[in-house]
């Protein structure tokens, strides 16, 4: 069925259609190899997001360095689509600045699109182009908002450049009150307001809340009297954080430090298969050392 699709535009060399491993179901993806780049152009011109089998195809150049694909350098995000604008409209529209790697209208549950929607380029510059000459021009009679893709935790990191004015204390105990805490946070700003928590017997938790009039103010506060030393107790002073922020820190911390060992590794595993039932670990060493010292096998 591929052959059949894609052998107009050229004389093809091979075609693989990516199977899973076990069931040997079709993974929805799969390489065309043509004989020549013009054939593979002609290709990508005019076939893509033809109908095949009832699903628009998505036709793309080979990425052989993965990493790019996924981190989303050179990602442009558009929204304010008019609804009628489609994956196919989309790439016609961006094309003309450069090579695209991907082109993708997010959709809901039903297949509606949702007015948003993601380019990748293969180059910085066609995406540095892109926003330049489309952000704020009319598409389908809708001015449409064209930047820059940041991912998620970009957008929401509460460790991140964003500003902020309340900052939290903790760890002073009985020996600062809220005349001392005024006396040294006031030479770096207007204060605002200052609360130290206390028992029911009016005794300080050891924690506190202060909030100044600017960003600069807080942050010079943090930068200068955390880590301060007040008798044999060590103050800390940072940016105030909701629960919900704290606990997504504290999990992608987690998260970074999961991945640690494995980015040990990174490039330097390999992956082997098809390999027959004779073969074991000390025949797999006995092949593979004379190109390097073995960890692991």
């Amino acid at each position: 069925m591929l052959f059949d699709k894609f052998a107009s535009a050229g004389t093809i060399l091979s075609i693989r259609v990516c199977r899973d491993m076990i069931t040997r179901r079709s993974l929805g993806y799969g390489y065309v190899n043509f004989r020549e780049a013009a054939d593979a152009e002609l290709a990508l011109d005019t076939m893509n997001f033809d109908i095949l089998c009832g699903r628009p195809l998505r036709i793309m150049w080979q990425q052989r360095d993965r990493a790019l694909h996924k981190s989303g350098v050179n990602n442009v995000f558009i929204k304010n689509l008019d609804k009628s604008i489609d994956n196919k409209s989309l790439y016609d529209t961006f094309s003309a600045f450069g090579n695209i790697l991907s082109c993708k209208i997010m959709t809901d549950e039903s297949g509606q699109p949702k007015g948003f929607g993601f380019v990748h380029f293969e180059s910085q510059e066609a995406a540095d182009i892109a926003i330049n000459k489309v952000n704020g021009m009319l598409l389908a009679d809708k001015k449409v908002f064209v930047g820059r893709f940041s991912s998620r935790n970009q957008r929401t990191d509460p460790s991140g450049p964003r500003k902020f004015t309340n900052i939290f204390l903790k760890n002073f105990g009985d020996q600062l009150d809220e005349e001392k805490f005024r006396e040294l946070f006031s030479k770096y700003g207007k204060i605002t307001s200052l609360k130290l928590v206390t028992d029911d017997s009016g005794h300080s938790k050891g924690f506190g809340f202060c909030s100044f009039d600017t960003p600069e103010e807080a942050e010079q506060a943090v930068e200068n009297f955390n880590g301060f030393t007040v008798g044999d107790k060590q103050l800390f002073v940072g940016r105030f954080q909701k629960k919900n922020q704290r606990l997504s820190q504290m999990k992608r911390k987690k998260e970074v430090e999961r991945q640690e060992p494995m980015n040990k590794y990174q490039g330097v595993n390999l992956y082997i298969k098809n390999l027959d039932d004779t073969i074991d670990n000390e025949c797999s060493r006995k092949e593979f050392s004379k190109f390097g010292m073995i960890t692991s096998a």
